[in-house]
């Protein structure tokens, strides 16, 4: 049995899974807020809660929204600040008297979805988070590229491609430059991008349902992201070229994005003609958490738990 945590900035899931990707039991609870320690014995209690629910022993994978920077071994860029500074994996370790395995939350995602999801067979996966920031993610023969520095697939952190003249120089982003990649195709993003049409700001969401309406103002500022998501997806492709592109967060749920994307980035990708899928998530919001427990493969899980 694996057992998988996403950490969030409100609420901790948990979930277990058996080998075969079917869920033994699932829990969830509040995080702590600004509490280190709280946030520690609160994931010891949720994975009591789903062992004994199964009734057996497992791995565990935490899915959390930052990084452990590989030179300090402590949590880097992490937006749940109370971690950052901290050897969480190790400090968890020790509270759960077994190893743990932490994952960035857009890792876990795409390694979901390359597992049992939208991108199951296919070898080499990019998954892309488009929410309130815009992450990534790369899986490569089932397994999740971290890299030497822990940011693989932060794409959201370089500049828009081919900038028009009134992109230029762009929106400051919160890593201290302007012009990311985040600071347009986000949900942030287009919120910033209809409020500066209209001067009224609204929410994505609402953005989005205006759009499906027939509003000439929302459906504008969706063509706007989908063009400058294409142009920046080609760079992935001309980089990566994956077998297979999925999109989470909330913006994985606009429906045009998949039929108008991918007839707009063949004008940027290189030689032009591409074949590359981009895919809606299989598992949805469940993505991370069970992400986080395919952070360990099931011959590693049996190997340290051949009772179950």
């Amino acid at each position: 049995m694996r057992i998988g945590i996403d950490l969030g900035g409100t609420k901790i899931a948990g979930i277990a899974l058996a080998d075969d990707g079917r869920v033994l039991a699932e829990e969830r609870t509040a995080t702590p807020h600004d509490d280190y320690p709280g946030i520690i014995a609160a994931i010891v209690r949720l994975v009591a809660g789903l062992e004994r629910a199964a009734g057996a022993p497992g791995t565990v994978g935490v899915g959390i929204p930052g990084a452990v920077s590989p030179l300090t071994g402590l949590v880097k860029t992490a937006n749940t600040t109370v971690l950052i500074g901290h050897a969480f994996d190790k400090d968890l370790a020790a509270a759960l008297g077994r190893p743990v395995r932490l994952g960035n939350d857009a890792n876990c995602f795409a390694l979901s979805e390359a597992a049992d999801g939208a991108a199951v067979g296919c070898d080499t996966v990019f998954g892309v988070i488009l929410g309130t920031g815009c992450g990534g993610g790369i899986v490569v023969g089932g397994r999740v590229l971290v890299g030497r520095n822990a940011i693989t697939g932060e794409w959201g952190h370089n500049p828009l491609p081919w900038p028009r003249d009134d992109e230029r120089p762009g929106p400051p982003c919160y890593c201290g430059k302007s012009g990311c990649i985040e600071t347009f195709v986000s949900g942030t993003g287009l919120s910033r991008d209809y409020q500066r049409a209209t001067g009224k700001p609204l929410k994505s969401e609402d953005i989005c349902a205006l759009a499906d309406a027939g509003d000439a103002a929302a459906c504008g500022a969706m063509a706007r992201l989908e063009e400058r998501l294409a142009r920046a997806l080609a760079t992935v492709v001309d980089l990566l070229d994956p077998d297979a592109i999925v999109i989470g967060g909330g913006l994985s749920k606009v429906q045009r994005i998949y039929r108008n994307v991918p007839a707009q980035w063949e004008k940027w990708i290189f030689g032009g003609k591409a074949t590359t899928p981009l895919l809606p998530p299989m598992h949805g919001d469940a993505s991370g958490v069970r992400g986080a427990a395919w952070l360990w493969r099931p011959e590693e899980t049996r190997r340290l738990y051949p009772q179950n």
